[in-house]
């Protein structure tokens, strides 16, 4: 709930007692657990007034999906994520393709800089310096 690892707790619990002194550390302790109680337990009755107020029905309201992260990801999240994976399948699918079309491009180059042109003809840029063509960049 609160991610605290074993040397946060132990500085903290050192603080504590040097703030408050070990004579009234269990006081301050006693009194953070009553707190805490009532807390939870006015908590819990709010709930239970919420569902009862809201009537037949709402029997199964949990609370927990009211929290903002956890329904953007229920009502949200749930929707986009079979869309997501068919994007990226599709966008694996398209570079694989732009890659088998980049290398026929390049061998087409290729061949008109070594003087072969396509059906025997000489190519229309015989004789020239060209840029070369690299596949990755593009």
């Amino acid at each position: 709930m609160f991610d605290i690892g074993p040397t946060e707790l132990l500085a903290l619990v050192v603080v504590a007692v040097i703030i408050f002194g070990p004579e009234r550390l269990p006081q301050f302790a006693r009194k953070a657990a009553h707190l805490v109680r009532y807390v939870r337990t006015m908590a819990g009755n709010a709930q239970n007034q919420l569902k009862k107020e809201l009537g037949p029905g709402f029997e199964d309201v949990d609370f927990r999906d009211l929290n903002p992260k956890a329904f953007i990801k229920k009502h949200l999240l749930d929707d986009v994520e079979p869309i997501v994976a068919d994007v990226k399948s599709d966008f694996a699918a398209g570079t694989e393709a732009g890659k088998g079309i980049s290398k026929d491009i390049t061998d087409a180059v290729n061949n008109a800089k070594n003087g072969n042109g396509v059906n025997g003809a000489e190519p229309a840029f015989a004789g020239r310096v060209l840029t070369p063509f690299d596949p990755d960049a593009t």
